[in-house]
């Protein structure tokens, strides 16, 4: 097994705005609505005020934000596309929090269990397994070991990936995850889950099973995410 912990980082400026496309679309802010002023918005978020503009002017870009001289940054309509982390349900216990990963590991396995959610022959199935650990503004909050079929590439490497894998699917893979299946459930961690997280070995940890489907339909990814339940939640919503 390779151990890493690099992955090609998105900027911070993208990070915000993710967490900001994330908010609106979840109906925090409402088309019409102001936003808070910068220098607020900025402090809550914990970045400069720099930052924050360049969030928020690629969000007026994309049509999502509009600003009116003298008046502040409105939301000019609810996201119809996909962002980066459009399938990314977790946040901090109070709300909210940007989002990245670290990748910790990436190895070829075979697993029947893991071929059967793949809809593959799990005889002749060869696996990518890609070990991650997730934060939410700089706080570890969950652990996670996705599944791919090894014929999207011949080598892999932590140094590889994207930091949104759902990217890297996109512009190298030529696919993406059109749609998710989650099924949330508790049980015991692994070993190697409890140790990256800080966590006593044998600790219960929330869990979401999940299936991804590509745009042509096929399902592409499966995984498992534990997530400590004390630091952040999973969280859906509907508008």
């Amino acid at each position: 097994m390779l151990t890493n912990q690099k992955s090609k980082k998105l900027p911070l400026y993208i990070q915000i705005g993710e967490l900001l496309h994330r908010e609106i679309a979840a109906g925090h802010w409402q088309p019409g609505e102001r936003l808070p002023v910068e220098s607020e918005l900025a402090a809550s978020l914990s970045v400069a005020v720099g930052t924050l503009r360049k969030a928020l002017a690629k969000l007026e870009g994309d049509g999502l934000l509009e600003r009116r001289q003298g008046s502040g940054t409105y939301v000019k309509r609810a996201p119809t596309g996909t962002a980066i982390y459009q399938f990314f349900h977790l946040e901090l216990l109070g709300g909210g929090g940007v989002p990245r990963a670290d990748t910790l590991a990436v190895s070829m396995v075979q697993s029947a269990e893991v071929a059967q959610q793949l809809e593959m022959d799990y005889l002749e199935a060869k696996l990518w397994s890609i070990r991650r650990r997730r934060y939410l503004n700089n706080l570890p909050v969950a652990v996670e070991e996705i599944w791919i079929d090894h014929r999207h590439s011949d080598s892999l490497s932590a140094d590889d990936l994207h930091e949104s894998l759902y990217m890297h699917y996109r512009e190298v893979f030529d696919f993406w995850i059109g749609r998710v299946e989650d099924r949330i459930d508790c049980a015991i961690a692994p070993d190697w889950v409890t140790e990256q997280l800080g966590l006593p070995a044998g600790t219960i940890l929330a869990r979401v099973e999940r299936k991804g489907w590509s745009n042509s339909n096929q399902v592409e990814e499966f995984s498992r995410t534990w997530f400590d339940p004390h630091k952040c939640r999973y969280f859906a919503r509907w508008s």
